[in-house]
């Protein structure tokens, strides 16, 4: 990445940087609303921050459209998140997390660890793409691995994927998936698909599961050839 400004921000900047960058992934701005629910904070509180992290070059904010990084701001939320990423990496890789825990404690380490720290544990790892959940890792160049992916609920009765993501990161929603052996890499058939919002069935190896139609919506596959 080009040089960071990370060692002047602060927990709550990275974290409000990281939140825009989620909500505007796919395009458009963060609404003021939506960016206060995500981070559990009064909207006038966030409309006030957000007018220091224009101040600042962050994010460019246009009343009752909601903000959107710029370039320095898309840099440095891209750099938060290759740090929580690697991390969450090694914890589950190297120290034995499981996926269903390991967000939360990345979250308080991400702010703590140096940038140096952080390259060296993706240098062990053998600089992954992924990580435990199949979210992309940002490169240290800020770019990210792209592939097509599609909801579980979008998949053709009778066709194969493969998991390639899940997500969420609710702790709850993990340990079922992984109880039900539904993570990242796994290979499954849709049997059947329910209408109006239903349930999804779906094999895999010798076991046939049943996946509600809003946890469905969260675990993404790729074609096989795309693995």
């Amino acid at each position: 990445m080009a040089k960071s400004r990370g060692a002047d921000l602060t927990r709550s900047v990275e974290d409000y940087l990281k939140a825009i960058y989620a909500l505007t992934e796919e395009g458009g701005a963060a609404a003021t609303t939506d960016l206060a629910a995500a981070l559990a904070l009064a909207a006038p509180s966030v409309s006030g921050m957000l007018k220091r992290l224009a101040e600042q070059g962050l994010v460019v904010h246009e009343p009752y459209r909601g903000a959107s990084l710029t370039r320095t701001g898309r840099r440095e939320a891209l750099r938060v998140l290759r740090r929580h990423r690697v991390i969450e990496s090694y914890l589950v890789a190297r120290l034995g997390y499981t996926w269903d825990t390991v967000h939360a404690e990345a979250e308080r380490l991400e702010h703590a660890a140096s940038d140096d720290l952080v390259e060296r544990l993706a240098e062990a790892l053998g600089h992954p793409d992924f990580d435990p959940h199949g979210d992309p890792i940002p490169g240290a160049d800020g770019r990210l691995a792209v592939r097509r992916t599609v909801p579980l609920t979008e998949v053709a009765v009778g066709a194969t994927v493969c998991i390639a993501q899940v997500d969420t990161d609710d702790s709850d929603r993990l340990r079922w998936l992984a109880e039900a052996g539904l993570t990242p890499g796994v290979r499954l058939t849709v049997l059947t698909r329910q209408p109006f919002a239903g349930p999804v069935l779906v094999r895999h190896g010798r076991v046939e599961q049943v996946v509600g139609h809003e946890l469905a919506g969260q675990v993404r596959c790729t074609a096989l050839a795309e693995t």
